[in-house]
């Protein structure tokens, strides 16, 4: 199904952070491929992330793969609801993404 990204916030441990909120939705097929429609703004810089991806989920993370996307990466599911999902992630140095989706 169709959901929205109600936040997207980008912490660094000791650092400032960014939480940006209804930036555009995401839709997850039942063939584990989906679509992104996001728009937001980060430190000046706008950002169009309309691509398409593949998907694989497991009780415990939830795994995105696509091209030039920050999103693709895999997800640890912190909460995980019938109309509500919250993940978390990091980029590989040391910021942690934090991520919320509502139905």
């Amino acid at each position: 199904g169709t959901w929205n990204v109600e936040r997207y916030e980008t912490t660094t441990p000791g650092g400032q952070g960014t939480s940006l909120s209804n930036i555009g939705t995401m839709t997850f097929n039942r063939n584990h491929t989906g679509e992104k429609n996001l728009n937001y703004q980060v430190l000046g810089v706008l950002r169009n992330d309309t691509h398409s991806f593949e998907w694989k989920s497991t009780d415990n993370y939830m795994t995105i793969v696509g091209n030039n996307s920050e999103f693709a990466k895999t997800w640890i599911k912190l909460e995980d609801k019938r109309n509500f999902q919250k993940w978390k992630s990091t980029d590989g140095t040391n910021q942690v993404q934090i991520l919320e989706l509502k139905k």
